[in-house]
């Protein structure tokens, strides 16, 4: 039977799950009324089915949320999925949701961005994602939202994954959308 050695983080997750509910609490959403851009031909996931507990999806994004959170000033690296090569932004993604709640997501931002579907910014909730044009492309970047109007992203080699506001003046000029996975 195989071993299963946990994540090197997951100890530090354990400790800060029970602090969910009062961060979820202090993470309340955006206010902003602007409206995600789809294009009608852009290919599309179905989406997911409503869950039957709504408090599930309610501990899910909290757990999505302080996950993120855990991996800040882990460093960058194109094409990394792990905290111990680095992270590229959809290889954060792919992995705070795969580690924090069990879903497994994979591929590019652009192919996060068919997998999920658009929902309005003033929508946005825990473990969310956002989308941005950072290199002339559409979903050429993402990040997982954290409440307060900031998410959580592998930015670059210079500064790793970091917490930035969608008010940033960069980001805000290249915010594409706000998508889920859950609910």
């Amino acid at each position: 039977m195989p071993v299963h050695t946990p994540h090197p983080l997951a100890r530090t997750w354990r400790i800060m799950a029970p602090l969910a509910g009062c961060v979820g609490m202090m993470l309340a959403g955006c206010s902003s009324t602007r409206q995600a851009s789809t294009p009608s031909n852009a290919p599309r996931a179905t989406p997911p089915t409503r869950p039957a507990d709504p408090s599930r999806t309610q501990s899910q994004r909290n757990d999505l949320a302080l996950f993120a959170m855990s991996l800040l000033d882990t460093r960058y690296t194109w094409g990394g999925r792990g905290p111990a090569t680095g992270f590229d932004c959809s290889g954060l993604v792919s992995h705070v949701y795969r580690e924090a709640v069990g879903i497994p997501v994979k591929g590019t931002s652009a192919d996060l961005g068919r997998q999920s579907r658009p929902i309005d910014r003033s929508q946005l909730q825990p473990g969310d994602l956002v989308f941005f044009n950072t290199l002339g492309a559409r979903h050429s970047h993402v990040g997982v939202y954290v409440g307060n109007n900031k998410f959580v992203h592998a930015s670059n080699p210079r500064t790793g994954v970091r917490m930035d506001a969608l008010s940033n003046r960069y980001y805000a000029q290249r915010f594409e959308g706000a998508q889920t996975l859950l609910d």
